[in-house]
C-alpha cells in the first residue's frame, strides 16, 4: 500500500502529537507514524512549568489538563548529609509573562488529552520505519510492514540521534511512587528531593514489571542512598510497590551540538527529546517539547500556506525550498532556546552530583537558593501563540 501525505511525523510522543495538533488548529492535516500498538504513556509524572501551559494554552487543551492536576506551591531544598533545609522556593508569584503555574501532570493524560483532539486517522500505531529514501523532491518512508508513505516533510519528534549522543550518557537515580496509595498523609502531592550527588523525584509511574530479586535491590539501594531525609521521604520508598521502582540510563547533547548539529536536512527535521536530549535536572524535557510543537507548527503552516497547489515540477521545487527555509526558521528559533535548557540542566546536575569538599560547602552554603531560582527563571518563557 502506498499513500501520499503532506506531513508525516514519526513518534506519537509529546512532540510528536503537539505539533501534530498545533498543524490541526491551523488548519492542516499530517499523519503521525508510531512504532508501538498504542501510546507509549509508560513513565513518570511530568512537571509541567509556566512554559509548558503557554504552550498548552496554544494548543488548546491547557483547560482540560488544569481541571485534572493540582498546583504545586513550592520546593524545599535539603541536604542528605545532615538533613538540614538549605532554601524554600515558591512556585507562585508573577514572572514575566504573567503569573507563574506549575503542576504535576501525568504522561498518560497529556498524551491521551493531545491524542482526542485530533481528528480519527491522525495516528498510525504499529508503524515502525525500516528506511528512507527519496524521490525528486518527497521523502519515502518504508515501514516494516510493507507500507510506503511519500511525503513532502518530515519530522522525527522523538528519534535517537545515537551518532550524536550515544556515547554521552549521564546517570541518575529515581525512586518512584504511586501517589494514591503510597504518600503519607502529611505529605503534599509532589516531592522534589536533592541529595549529595543524586536526586531523587517522587511522581506516579506506570512501567511493566520486572524479576521480583532486581526490584527488591533496586527498592534497598534507594533506602541506603537517602541519607539524612525526612521521614516521609523514607516511607514513600518503603511504601511503594517493586514493580514501581526502575533505573534507567539518561541521554544528553551536548549543547554546542544543539547549536552547530545538523538538525533539519532539506525536508526533514528533529523535534522535542530527538533536538535537545538533556538531563531532568530542569524538569523541562516534556516542557520544551511542548514548545517546540507549537513553534515548528507555525513554521510548517507558513510554509505550506504559500502559494497555490500545482502538480508543476517548478511549483514543486519552489514548495520545497519554502519547507526548506520553514524548517530552517524553526531550528533557528529553537536552538539558542534549547542550548540554554541543556547546559543549564548538565551545570545544574554537575553541582548536585559533586562531591569535593570546597564544591559541596559552596553549594549548600552560597548556591542552592540560586540553583532553585534557576528552575523558576528558565520556566519562565513563552513560546507565542500559534496564529
Amino acid at each position: 500500500m502506498e499513500i501520499v501525505e503532506d506531513v508525516v511525523i514519526v513518534g506519537a510522543g509529546i512532540a510528536g502529537l503537539g505539533t501534530a495538533l498545533g498543524l490541526h488548529r491551523l488548519g492542516l492535516r499530517s499523519l503521525v507514524l508510531e512504532a508501538s500498538d498504542g501510546l507509549r504513556v509508560t513513565g513518570f509524572a511530568l512537571t509541567m512549568w509556566s512554559n509548558a501551559w503557554k504552550a498548552l494554552d496554544a494548543l488548546g487543551v491547557r483547560v482540560a489538563l488544569r481541571r485534572k492536576h493540582l498546583l504545586v506551591d513550592g520546593a524545599v531544598l535539603s541536604t542528605s548529609v545532615t538533613g538540614a533545609t538549605l532554601s524554600q522556593i515558591s512556585y507562585q508569584g508573577k514572572g514575566k509573562y504573567g503569573n507563574r503555574e506549575t503542576r504535576c501532570v501525568k504522561r498518560k493524560v497529556l498524551l491521551e488529552t493531545l491524542a482526542e483532539e485530533l481528528p480519527q486517522g491522525t495516528i498510525r500505531f504499529c508503524s515502525k520505519v525500516s528506511s528512507i529514501a527519496e524521490d525528486g523532491y518527497l521523502k519515502v518512508l518504508h515501514l516494516a510492514d510493507g507500507s510506503i508513505v511519500k511525503t513532502k516533510w518530515r519530522s522525527g519528534s522523538a528519534l535517537r540521534i545515537l551518532s550524536q549522543v550515544g556515547d554521552q550518557l549521564f546517570g541518575a537515580w529515581r525512586s518512584t511512587a504511586s501517589l494514591m496509595t503510597s504518600l503519607p498523609n502529611s505529605c503534599n502531592s509532589s516531592v522534589t528531593v536533592f541529595v549529595q550527588g543524586s536526586y531523587l523525584v517522587m511522581a506516579t509511574a506506570f512501567i511493566g514489571s520486572s524479576p521480583s530479586l532486581v526490584l527488591l535491590l533496586l527498592s534497598q539501594f534507594v533506602l541506603d542512598n537517602l541519607g539524612e531525609v525526612p521521614q516521609q521521604v523514607v516511607e514513600v520508598v518503603e511504601k511503594t510497590d517493586l514493580h514501581n521502582i526502575i533505573s534507567s540510563p539518561l541521554r544528553l547533547r551536548w549543547p554546542w551540538n544543539v547549536i552547530w548539529g545538523e538538525n533539519c536536512k532539506g525536508n526533514v527535521c528533529v523535534a522535542g527529546d530527538a533536538l535537545h536530549p538533556m538531563t531532568p535536572d530542569l524538569g523541562q524535557g516534556g516542557c520544551s517539547a511542548l514548545e517546540d510543537s507549537v513553534v515548528l507548527a507555525k513554521c510548517i503552516a507558513e510554509a505550506l500556506s504559500e502559494g497555490t497547489q500545482s502538480i508543476n515540477s517548478k511549483y514543486e521545487e519552489g514548495e520545497y525550498g519554502r519547507i526548506k527555509r520553514g524548517l530552517e526558521k524553526f531550528v533557528k528559533e529553537r536552538k539558542w532556546r534549547g542550548f540554554a535548557l541543556v547546559a543549564t540542566a548538565y551545570v545544574l546536575g554537575m553541582t548536585q552530583q559533586s562531591n569535593g569538599t570546597v564544591m559541596k560547602f559552596v553549594r549548600d552554603k552560597l548556591l542552592s537558593a540560586y540553583m532553585a531560582g534557576l528552575v523558576l527563571k528558565m520556566a519562565d518563557y513563552d513560546c507565542g501563540r500559534l496564529n
